[in-house]
């Protein structure tokens, strides 16, 4: 769950990014839930927009980030790229000169972070 400022700014970067789109809505008197999912797995996110807020939260030192797997990496960061939403530059993580993983980072409208990493690198179970 993440909690974010602007529904339709977030909705929008979800979609764009990752195909992610609304499956169910629930509104509460103080807060509204929006369950974010696409056709191609069976991950879901679930917005948090709290009625009445106009301050960014504060993320903490509590938040990691969240990890999705693509099978074409430098088709992804391009695309991503091309949408405005300036990702890090792609990175190789290595242990022992074993390949970890190919990955690279954007942020969503909120300030969370996003690793976008390849799909069945050697020793990851994606």
């Amino acid at each position: 769950m993440l909690r974010v400022l602007d529904e339709q700014r977030a909705l929008a970067f979800y979609e764009t990014a990752f195909g992610l789109k609304p499956v169910e809505r629930l509104v509460f008197d103080s807060f509204t839930l929006i369950y974010l999912a696409n056709d191609e797995q069976t991950f879901e996110l679930e917005l948090t927009i709290n009625h009445g807020r106009t301050e960014p939260y504060a993320l903490g030192d509590g938040y990691g980030h969240l990890a999705v797997s693509v099978d074409d990496l430098a088709s992804e960061h391009a695309r991503l790229d091309e949408a405005g939403f300036s990702p890090t530059p792609i990175k190789t993580l290595e242990a022992n000169t074993r390949i970890i993983g190919t990955f690279f980072f954007l942020t969503d409208p909120d300030g969370y972070k996003i690793e976008v990493l390849s799909r069945g690198e050697p020793g990851r179970f994606l």
